[in-house]
């Protein structure tokens, strides 16, 4: 059996890979009384009065949505919505596995950015953060700054996820061949989501502009500065 066979295997035995799991047991009336009516609403009354109490009586503080409209999956493209959930169960269960957070994946059925940005916005009551996933750009960009002010954090994985683990990779390149990381010259294959971030998160760096070329998809090289004063 190869990798794909085993993938289609896991999950139709599975029903996908993830379930929502209680923190506490119910098990006697007494139990019920505190998850449930009448011992929640003493809950409800102190979130009620200090909004903020919200982190320490819920799931809030430990909570990840990650939301795609399928726009931009890796190496399958614009596959939607409903093709997306495999993927998205998938950063879940490394949200819970590897750092213990829990995630829930929120799939959005449009590809509209005012929608996906009001739907993420209603939302954002039960999360402690945001993880914006496979979508478009430029329309990723857009969408991420509309989030900024949600009042917890945003991050677009694809942007600022590729261009951490690209930062790294580099610092370390540079210490094994005893260089400073704006001595390097980088080429940056494809000006997308990742490829801008990453370019502007190297900025950020003190990375020289005139070392840093962005290769489009007619295999021409741009510097930098132009191309990114476009995008924003």
């Amino acid at each position: 059996m190869d990798i794909k066979e085993s993938a289609l295997k896991l999950h139709k035995e599975n029903k996908g890979k993830l379930a929502t799991k209680s923190k506490v047991s119910v098990k006697t009336k007494e139990d019920l009384s505190l998850v449930y009516t009448p011992g929640v609403a003493e809950v409800c009354r102190e979130i009620a009065a200090d909004k903020s109490a919200i982190y320490d009586y819920t799931m809030k503080s430990n909570s990840v949505a990650v939301v795609t409209d399928g726009s931009a999956v890796l190496g399958l493209g614009n596959i939607g919505a409903e093709a997306s959930l495999p993927v998205m169960e998938g950063k879940c269960v490394l949200f819970k596995e590897l750092a213990d957070i829990d995630a829930f994946p929120i799939c959005i059925k449009t590809q509209d950015e005012n929608e996906i940005i009001n739907i993420v916005k209603n939302i954002a009551t039960v999360f402690g953060g945001i993880n914006l996933e496979d979508i478009s750009a430029p329309r990723c960009f857009k969408i991420e700054e509309a989030l900024l002010d949600i009042g917890i954090p945003v991050m677009h994985d694809d942007q600022h996820g590729s261009a951490i683990a690209i930062l790294a990779a580099l610092m370390n390149a540079a210490k094994v061949v005893n260089k400073r990381i704006d001595d390097l010259k980088v080429v940056i294959n494809g000006a997308g989501a990742a490829g801008t971030a990453i370019a502007k998160l190297l900025l950020c760096m003190g990375h020289r502009q005139k070392h840093m070329h962005f290769c489009e998809g007619d295999n021409s090289l741009r510097q930098q500065r132009h191309y990114l004063r476009w995008k924003s």
